[in-house]
């Protein structure tokens, strides 16, 4: 298949889980009857971002994997014909869980998992009293629409983790994302962090020639106990070639974008641009130590 028709479901939090299974379930048929093979979701899609705030009760949210949710969107995958990216919340031990992406195949089976590696603890996003890092690495997914270079949200701000899935294989680079503003920021530095986030993603896709899916939240989240200015997710999810170029973009409200990847560019672009061959991977040993503290 030398083009790929894939479709990014960009969802606010409606304050009901089984509302919102019914949205993401309508997209999802909007999505294939649209002509779309992969259907991919936005990060934590069937809940709030419940990560603004602590509370061990939150756990209870958690379900293993395989699971009532993955059968949930391997149904919907086995009934539209399509490859689903969900996002969702894993219980795989007690007191042991992860932010985890999985696929889901056309046949409705579960074609594998990521578990997110990187893990923020910021204010508002504090994801490290919730989520073990991944133990899997970065290996990309193998479904019947190729390899997927699944990541997640925090983990699109290293370049390391998207050129390991590109040595790996990945043929798309894929980031299910929930980010946003924190509302009391001025408007200025709210955009230029809106710009990063963009830019940072499109240099991924151009340094390792891969076209890139960032699929994001949107809307207004208060902090769930109240004790902080909540999250105004920004949307702007976005599909982009190899070269960077904007395919798709949505804006900040709830959208369903469709494009189409060619991915005959890919080696073309490699050609032109042989940043894997040029590579000086004796001189890279430094990439594995934590700082490089001058000479005394």
């Amino acid at each position: 298949m030398s083009v790929l028709t894939v479709a990014l479901v960009q969802q606010a939090w409606c304050g009901d889980a089984a509302r919102m299974r019914e949205r993401l379930s309508a997209a999802i048929a909007e999505a294939a009857a649209r002509g779309a093979e992969l259907v991919c979701l936005p990060e934590l899609h069937d809940g709030p971002y419940f990560c603004q705030g602590l509370g061990v009760e939150r756990c209870d949210l958690a379900a293993p994997i395989p699971g009532p949710a993955t059968a949930f969107y391997g149904a919907l995958a086995r009934e539209h014909r399509v490859v689903i990216v969900a996002s969702l919340f894993e219980r795989r031990a007690p007191g042991l869980y992860h932010n985890t992406a999985a696929v889901l195949e056309r046949d409705g089976s579960l074609a594998g998992i990521y578990r997110k590696m990187h893990i923020p603890h910021d204010p508002g996003f504090e994801e490290k009293f919730y989520f073990a890092p991944g133990d899997l690495g970065f290996v990309p997914i193998d479904c019947s629409l190729g390899r997927l270079g699944v990541l997640v949200c925090w983990d699109q701000w290293f370049p390391e983790a998207a050129r390991l899935m590109a040595l790996a294989g990945a043929e798309l680079l894929i980031y299910p994302t929930a980010i946003g503003a924190n509302p009391e920021d001025d408007p200025a530095e709210q955009e230029r962090q809106r710009q990063a986030w963009i830019t940072v993603q499109r240099g991924h896709a151009i340094a390792n020639n891969l076209p890139l899916l960032a699929i994001n939240r949107c809307g207004f989240e208060p902090h769930p106990q109240g004790q902080g200015p909540g999250i105004r997710f920004w949307g702007a999810s976005f599909a982009c070639g190899p070269q960077g170029e904007i395919l798709a973009e949505a804006g900040e409200q709830p959208t369903l974008l469709v494009a189409r990847l060619d991915r005959q560019r890919c080696e073309a672009v490699r050609r032109w641009w042989p940043f894997l061959r040029d590579r000086r991977i004796d001189a890279y040993g430094d990439l594995l130590r934590r700082w490089r503290d001058p000479p005394r």
